[in-house]
């Protein structure tokens, strides 16, 4: 075991942990933001550089500071080392450089974009970024290219994380679409105009942090801010689907299926297309119940309940907080308005 100081807060952790996991560890709102990095994907990390941080002690043996600041995500902890994240202004004023960094060819086009309300990038925009730009050029421009008739690739809103490259490698044996170019002019293709076609091909669509691979079946249908998550299974016959998803619903209508995600927003247990594409009635599921959903999200917007609360924690409320959740109609608590 190994024991850190993240920001001022001791934690022990297993030797070999990455200074990203051992954050999580502690607290996964307090962790670096990651945009490339992907638990269960081998070999992803270390290329957004979203989540460098400060090591001002590399070890207590050597406790002199790192020279440079390092990336969480793929750096292992050290016995005694001393780790700043938001407590660092220098941290801080790199994540602005590096935000200013991944949109400068993004284009601004989150009105009609699928992914807006559970864009990575715009979670991690709004926390780290600029409200203006330096950059005067003209962004980036791809051909469109058809990759099939369930995923949509957008190749202007692409960041380059690989993490879609990674999850065909390592679910499927034969991909087909990989990072084609170098410097500016690099992008995600097949090559040879291959559609990507395999029975785990939807998988790329949940690790993407953007909306470069989106759902076609989804496609501008609704605002996911607007539908309401509920958690189901089903035996399903593929090997290796996991049959564990979340159902997106919009009155009685499943409007779409994704995988089931985890409090770092990763999907742990991968499913196949069957499940995601072709299993959208209510039947075809054993229903859990509501997906679990960040209070701050705008997901939450209108469909959760907060939880009934006992008198004496109303009355520990500032009465700012206790009136204006009494008068905000999507919440319900218990003691104010029932």
């Amino acid at each position: 075991m190994a024991k850190i100081t993240y920001d001022g807060i001791e934690i022990e952790v297993p030797d070999g942990t990455t200074i990203m996991n051992a954050a999580r560890q502690l607290d996964g709102k307090l962790a670096p933001p990651a945009m490339c990095y992907y638990t269960p994907l081998k070999g992803s990390g270390g290329k957004c550089r979203a989540c460098l941080v400060r090591v001002a002690a590399g070890s207590a043996k050597d406790p002199r500071p790192m020279p440079k600041l390092v990336a969480s995500c793929i750096t292992p902890v050290q016995d005694g080392m001393v780790v700043e994240n938001n407590s660092s202004p220098q941290v801080l004023e790199v994540r602005k450089g590096i935000v200013e960094m991944l949109l400068i060819n993004h284009p601004l086009d989150c009105p009609v974009c699928d992914q807006a309300g559970e864009c990575s990038l715009q979670d991690f925009a709004f926390e780290h970024g600029l409200s203006t730009t330096r950059y005067e050029e003209e962004r980036r421009t791809f051909d469109k290219v058809d990759i099939g008739p369930l995923i949509q690739l957008h190749m202007t809103r692409c960041i380059l994380c690989y993490r879609c490259v990674y999850t065909a490698d390592q679910l499927t044996d034969g991909r087909v679409h990989g990072v084609l170019g170098r410097g500016d002019a690099s992008e995600i293709g097949t090559y040879i105009e291959n559609i990507i076609d395999n029975d785990f091909s939807g998988n790329v669509i949940d690790v993407c942090p953007v909306g470069a691979l989106t759902d076609k079946t989804w496609r501008f249908k609704q605002r996911v801010w607007f539908t309401k998550p509920v958690n189901a299974h089903r035996d399903c016959e593929t090997d290796q689907c996991a049959g564990r998803v979340t159902l997106w619903y919009k009155g009685p209508e499943v409007l779409r299926v994704t995988g089931r995600k985890d409090e770092n927003g990763e999907v742990k247990e991968w499913i196949c297309n069957t499940c995601r594409f072709d299993k959208k009635e209510t039947t075809d599921w054993t229903i859990e119940g509501p997906a679990p959903v960040d209070r701050s999200s705008v997901v939450s917007a209108n469909h959760y309940e907060l939880p009934v609360l006992n008198q004496q924690v109303i009355a520990d409320m500032p009465a700012s907080t206790v009136r204006e959740l009494a008068q905000n109609p999507p919440l319900k608590l218990g003691g104010l308005n029932g």
